[in-house]
């Protein structure tokens, strides 16, 4: 006998209204995780940075990018279908309470950060932040509960395999495009034309209020640069530049050029830092803790 017709919890059995609220909570769930994972893996370097600024350690923010947009995916394609929505509910559902647990126990030290994990959902951290999730965890569990036990594994592992293949593409994708990007002719260093298309350049983006940046800059400062020209590029405030390098000690010339160098290197958070070689770019810097971006630039013949 079919164990889904047996079952006093079929949902062949639900009432209307039940059937109906578990599945309009099921497809509002599937556009929310499926767009938020597939965000993730089609820009997973953005994210990797944004998951910085949530004390996510650095050498873990990638991965972690791609792990949790691959999570997100399945969940949101496994809860769409009936015959794996209990499945697709849970993943869902726990990864509901993982934001919400790691959110509530950094809270001090996160409130007021944008957090629009979800593209359809503008927000930041804030209580609003866990009636949000809140909400959404009901969903899950409503689409848990008024949902058919879920069957067809080797299918569902199929789903994953589908999700992590495109994970993998994308990421490839992503790294062709970091690797070689063209820069701008040229920009305006100290009040001068200066060509971006000969030698070794590193970029550097800053905030002369981020203290993040200001340490970042005081070790670059004490770095054996080898045949390297250092620009330094303030994304705001730019009337404290020359305080900044004078403060900080790094021998750099100032680039006002913010918006034509951010159309072509794209980055949401500072510091940042871009390695020219010939004027196309040999590697990206958004990891600036206490081995980098030495590390970085050593592998590529930037510094001693």
């Amino acid at each position: 006998m079919d164990s889904d017709a047996a079952s006093p919890r079929s949902a062949l059995d639900l009432p209307l209204w039940k059937k109906l609220a578990g599945g309009v909570s099921a497809v509002l769930l599937t556009l929310l995780f499926v767009s938020s994972g597939s965000w993730k893996l089609t820009d997973p370097f953005t994210w990797s940075e944004a998951l910085g600024q949530f004390r996510v350690p650095s050498a873990l923010s990638l991965p972690f990018t791609l792990a949790l947009g691959i999570a997100e995916m399945l969940g949101g394609v496994l809860i769409f279908v009936p015959r794996f929505r209990r499945w697709g509910s849970l993943i869902c559902g726990l990864l509901l309470v993982a934001f919400m647990v790691y959110i509530g126990v950094n809270y001090s030290t996160l409130v007021g950060k944008d957090c629009s994990c979800f593209p359809l959902v503008k927000r930041s951290v804030g209580p609003g932040f866990f009636i949000g999730d809140g909400i959404m965890l009901l969903m899950a569990v409503l689409a848990w509960l008024w949902a058919r036990p879920s069957r067809g594994l080797r299918v569902a592992l199929m789903v994953l395999g589908a999700v992590t293949v495109f994970a993998g593409v994308s990421y490839g994708v992503n790294v062709a495009r970091l690797t070689g990007t063209k820069a701008p002719a040229s920009v305006v260093v100290d009040g001068a034309p200066r060509s971006l298309q000969s030698g070794h350049i590193f970029l550097f983006f800053y905030d002369p209020a981020c203290m993040h940046c200001d340490a970042a800059a005081r070790r670059m400062a004490k770095l054996a640069w080898k045949d390297t020209s250092v620009i330094a590029i303030p994304i705001n405030q730019p009337q404290w530049a020359a305080a900044f390098l004078h403060d900080t000690g790094l021998k750099a010339g100032t680039s006002l050029d913010v918006k034509p160098l951010r159309d072509v290197f794209k980055f949401l958070n500072t510091p940042y830092g871009v390695a020219l070689v010939n004027g196309r770019e040999k590697a990206d810097v958004n990891n600036f803790d206490e081995s980098e971006p030495a590390k970085t630039l050593r592998s590529i013949g930037f510094v001693e």
